[in-house]
């Protein structure tokens, strides 16, 4: 894995470190250095938490229900009327449209 430090040599180091300092001066430097260590100390964070996540075997992971949403029920979408009329048989004496005799 080649790197920027690996392709850039020893002089065009100091050169660029040179150019930095003119840029931002003294003083800004160690707050520079800093941000970067942060950000690349998040990045590496980040990543080994993604490789965790992508390794971890299927048995350990869990679903969860989202938060806040209602499970889907079939028999309580039908109205109620309709519920009862498709679960009892109804007898054709008592049936409505039955021809009374």
């Amino acid at each position: 894995m080649n790197t920027i430090a690996t392709l850039v040599s020893g002089q065009d180091m100091l050169f660029i470190f040179l150019i930095v300092l003119v840029l931002f001066g003294a003083k800004k430097l160690p707050e520079l250095a800093k941000g970067m260590g942060q950000a690349v100390r998040e990045f590496n964070k980040a990543k080994d938490e993604i490789e965790r996540e992508i390794s971890k075997p299927a048995a350990e992971l869990t679903v969860q229900p989202a938060p806040d949403k209602q499970e889907h029920n079939p028999a309580a979408s039908i109205p109620a009327a309709t519920a009862v009329a498709a679960t009892e048989p109804v007898s054709p004496a008592a049936s409505p449209t039955a021809p009374r005799v």
